[in-house]
């Protein structure tokens, strides 16, 4: 189909060496996440937050580790992704965040007990990942207006919810909506936009209501960019209601939505860094923007083929 302060209470278990198993402590379900790892008696508790995370998984990796098991959201999983891509290293995965795209995609369970018996399974599988510079994304990537979304509906969330956060960030995006000059390149062929949103996805996306966003279940390989073309935010509505109803296949028809999928290309803009999204974390990188996708490159417990 196609990875700190150390706290550890596990016994050994029978038969085989304590896991590596790193906790965020900020993520809401932490504190089950760790019942559920003690009870199993085969994994070595770490809590860790932060930039100590990877630091954590390096010095577990020098010490050894086969097999290391992350438990958090999408953005502590990609974190991890980023040391172990590329390894022969196995991440296992306890779902604890708040969407948890990755491990919906990859078939992963969202109980921690049952998680569990997953991360100490012997079935493992190769997955794809994408990369925007040396930014590693397991799900998605986007410049743009999205972009500035997360960012308003960061800095809300926390005094009245996510829910109220994000239809306000999603009222304010569409009102100071701006474009951005972006030369892209695709197969050796240079296109020139002006767009308000670039959108990739690792495997191919839908945007057909109620899965918008989600990989098609055994669409193709690759990177799927979808540039938005059009300009006013009226036509960017009735694209997004388009899309809804008929799919990208049929959006991607009209003016005002181009779909390639790749397995890499170049976002060029004017300016010499921009904010970027990357698995929904913001971060700030150089331009030109050089995508491409990791085949296979990273090996996941229990993981299934989306």
């Amino acid at each position: 189909m196609t990875t700190p302060t150390a706290n550890a209470k596990s016994a050994q278990p029978s038969g085989g060496t304590l896991i590596p198993a790193f906790v965020n402590p900020e993520a809401g379900s932490a504190a089950a996440a760790r019942n559920a790892l003690e009870s199993s008696g085969s994994f070595d508790l770490r809590d860790t937050g932060g930039d100590s995370l990877e630091q954590g998984i390096r010095d577990a990796l020098s010490s050894g580790a086969e097999r290391i098991l992350v438990s958090g959201g999408d953005g502590t999983i990609a974190s991890a992704a980023g040391v172990l891509a590329g390894t022969d290293v196995e991440l296992a995965v306890l779902p604890g965040g708040t969407l948890n795209h990755f491990a919906k995609d990859h078939g992963i369970p969202a109980d921690f007990d049952e998680a569990v018996v997953v991360a100490r399974g012997d079935d493992m599988s190769e997955v794809d990942v994408g990369y925007a510079g040396d930014n590693l994304f397991l799900n998605t990537f986007s410049v743009g207006m999205y972009v500035g979304y997360v960012k308003t509906r960061e800095r809300l969330e926390k005094r009245v919810g996510r829910r109220i956060a994000s239809f306000l960030a999603l009222l304010r995006t569409f009102t100071r909506m701006w474009t951005m000059s972006v030369e892209l390149e695709v197969d050796g062929k240079i296109r020139n936009y002006k767009t308000a949103l670039v959108f990739v996805g690792v495997g191919e996306r839908e945007l057909k209501a109620p899965h918008m966003g989600a990989r098609i279940k055994g669409g193709r390989r690759g990177l799927h960019v979808l540039v938005v073309t059009g300009r006013r935010r009226a036509r960017l509505v009735a694209l997004a209601m388009a899309a809804a109803s008929r799919g990208v296949e049929q959006a991607a028809r009209g003016p005002e939505l181009d779909s390639f999928m790749v397995d890499r290309c170049t976002i060029q803009l004017k300016r010499r860094a921009t904010p970027i999204a990357v698995d929904g974390e913001i971060k700030n990188a150089r331009t030109p923007l050089k995508l491409r996708l990791a085949a296979s490159s990273l090996k996941v417990v229990g993981a299934k083929c989306p």
